[in-house]
C-alpha cells in the first residue's frame, strides 16, 4: 500500500490529539509515573490478548528484543512520563505543540548519526519554519493566561519528552527495518520496556502504586478509554509508520496532532486564539514541506 507509513503516522497523531484530553483530566489523580504505569498495564494486557487471538509469534532475535525494550524504556518509560508532567503544567495544545514539533528536530539529528538518514537543506528550512510556528503559539497568550499555559518547568519536561521520543523512534526503527518482527509484537516489547523502567523508578523513589481516589470507577473508565486510543491503537500505528517511512519524516508528521488538537478544541466550543491558529498553521506548513520533499 503506497504511503502506508505516512498514513499511519497521521492516524497516530489523531489518536494522540484525542487521548491527550482524557490524560490531562487524570493528571490531578495520577502522578506522571503512576499514570504511565497503569497506562502500560492496560495496553500490554490488550496487546497480549490480540497476540493470542491473532496467533502472532512472540519469537524474535534476542538482540532485537533487547533493543526494543531499551527503545520503550527511553521513549515510553521516560518520554511519556515527562509528557504527562508537562501536561500537568500546561494546556494540551501547548504541550502537544512543543513535544510534537521538537521531536522531528531531535529525530532528524539522531537519524543522521544512527541510521545515516540525511536531510536536505530544504528540509532543514522546513524545520526552521516549524520552530517559528512554535514560537508564535507560545507568544499568543499574554499575562496570566499565558502563565497558565506556558511554564519553564513545563517547557523543560516537554523538551525532555521530545528528546526521549526521538531516541525511542530511531532505535526502534533500526530494529524494524532490519528484522521481520511483527508490528504488534514489537509494540508489546516496547511497552514492556517502558513498564519495567517506570516500575523500577517508582520502587526506588517509593511512590504510591495506586492513584488518589482509586476506588472511583470513573477514573478507570477514562484511563481505559485514553489508553485504548492513545496507546493500544496509537502504538501499533506508530510502529507501523516507523517500519515503512524514515524516522524524521514520521516524527514530523506526528506534529499534525497540533492541528487535530485545535480542531477538537473548536468542536468542544473552546475559543482558539488567532495567533495560535496562525502559528500552528505555519508549523504544519513546515511539516508539509518535509513530507512533500
Amino acid at each position: 500500500m503506497p504511503y502506508i507509513g505516512e498514513i499511519a503516522a497521521l492516524l497516530t497523531a489523531l489518536c494522540w490529539a484525542i487521548s491527550v484530553i482524557y490524560f490531562r483530566q487524570l493528571g490531578s489523580h495520577f502522578s506522571p509515573f503512576n499514570l504511565n504505569l497503569w497506562k502500560g498495564v492496560i495496553a500490554i494486557t490488550g496487546l497480549l490478548l490480540a497476540i493470542f487471538v491473532l496467533d502472532i509469534s512472540f519469537s524474535s532475535d534476542l538482540n532485537d528484543i533487547l533493543w526494543l525494550l531499551l527503545s520503550g524504556a527511553i521513549g515510553i518509560g521516560i518520554g511519556d512520563s515527562a509528557f504527562f508532567a508537562a501536561l500537568n503544567r500546561m494546556c494540551e495544545r501547548t504541550t502537544l505543540l512543543l513535544t510534537e514539533t521538537l521531536s522531528p528536530i531531535f529525530t532528524a539529528l539522531l537519524a543522521i548519526v544512527w541510521l545515516s538518514e540525511w536531510l536536505s537543506g530544504f528540509q532543514w528550512l522546513a524545520i526552521a519554519i516549524i520552530l517559528l510556528g512554535v514560537d508564535l503559539v507560545i507568544r499568543s497568550k499574554k499575562g496570566k493566561q499565558r502563565e497558565m499555559d506556558v511554564s519553564l518547568s513545563g517547557l523543560n519536561y516537554a523538551a525532555l519528552s521530545a528528546l526521549c521520543q526521538a531516541v525511542g523512534a530511531v532505535t526502534g526503527r533500526d530494529v524494524l527495518i532490519n528484522s521481520d518482527i511483527h508490528v504488534v509484537t514489537a509494540s508489546l516489547y516496547r511497552l514492556v520496556g517502558g513498564l519495567i523502567l517506570v516500575s523500577l523508578i517508582m520502587l526506588l523513589t517509593k511512590q504510591a502504586w495506586l492513584p488518589h481516589e482509586f476506588k472511583k470507577s470513573q477514573l478507570w473508565k477514562i484511563l481505559t478509554l485514553a489508553t485504548f486510543v492513545g496507546t493500544f491503537v496509537a502504538m501499533q500505528l506508530q510502529t507501523l509508520s516507523f517500519a515503512h517511512a524514515p524516522a524524521a519524516i514520521v516524527q514530523a508528521l506526528f506534529a499534525s496532532s497540533i492541528i487535530f488538537s485545535l480542531v477538537i478544541a473548536v468542536v468542544r466550543g473552546q475559543k482558539v486564539n488567532r495567533s495560535a491558529v496562525v502559528g500552528s498553521s505555519i508549523a504544519l506548513l513546515g511539516v508539509s514541506l518535509i513530507f512533500i520533499w
